[in-house]
């Protein structure tokens, strides 16, 4: 920027010091160090003071035309360095926004998987519990299978027991209470079978 500024400053002020041409009433002249020169002949005390004023007056207004030409570039080059920085700004902005919302969709997937595989961990444990309460509902019924076998059987025993005891059974009878029991007996042995494989 200062570079700018001391470069029209130079171009201004060489403008200045060099000779420039002034066109009045149809003549040109050429005004350099305060003097007036035509055909690169001093002619300032030659001209009229109204003459004079007029050629210097022609000179001056060149010189701030120019002056504002090169202001006007410079405001144009400021204006433009201006509007590239803003752009600059607002694409770092945007950029910026976008690495924001990239990362706060990955966030947002890796979440949704974590999710997932916790919903997932979740089933498995909901299945085993399951599977663990069938089982021992499966190995309580079979408890409670062998459990009934075993007291028929001792029911049984005692009844059969008690009635030989007394002397009351017939061989008849007796060989029906001997197939009961040995009914019964294979009644406990598949209640116990069951109740291992539970």
């Amino acid at each position: 920027m200062k570079k700018l500024i001391t470069l029209t400053f130079l171009f201004a002020f060489s403008c200045i010091m060099n000779a420039q041409e002034v066109p009045v009433d149809v003549k040109t002249y050429t005004v350099k160090e305060g003097k007036i020169y035509q055909a690169e002949k001093d002619v300032t005390a030659m001209l009229s003071e109204e003459k004079r004023n007029a050629v210097f007056a022609t000179h001056e207004m060149e010189l701030k035309v120019q002056e504002e030409k090169e202001q006007a570039e410079i405001a144009k080059q400021k204006a433009d360095q201006l509007k590239e920085a803003k752009e600059k700004e607002l694409k770092k902005i945007q950029d910026d926004k976008e690495d924001e919302i990239k990362k706060a969709q990955k966030e947002e997937e890796k979440r949704q998987k974590e999710q997932k595989k916790n919903e997932k961990d979740l089933k498995k444990a909901e299945k085993k519990q399951k599977q663990a309460e069938k089982a021992l509902k499966k190995k309580e019924k079979a408890q409670k299978s062998f459990d009934k076998s075993n007291s028929k059987l001792e029911s049984s025993q005692k009844k059969y027991d008690k009635l030989k005891k007394k002397g009351k059974l017939s061989p008849e009878d007796e060989a029906k209470w001997f197939k009961k029991l040995e009914g019964l007996n294979s009644d406990i042995k598949k209640a116990e079978k069951k109740l291992r494989k539970a």
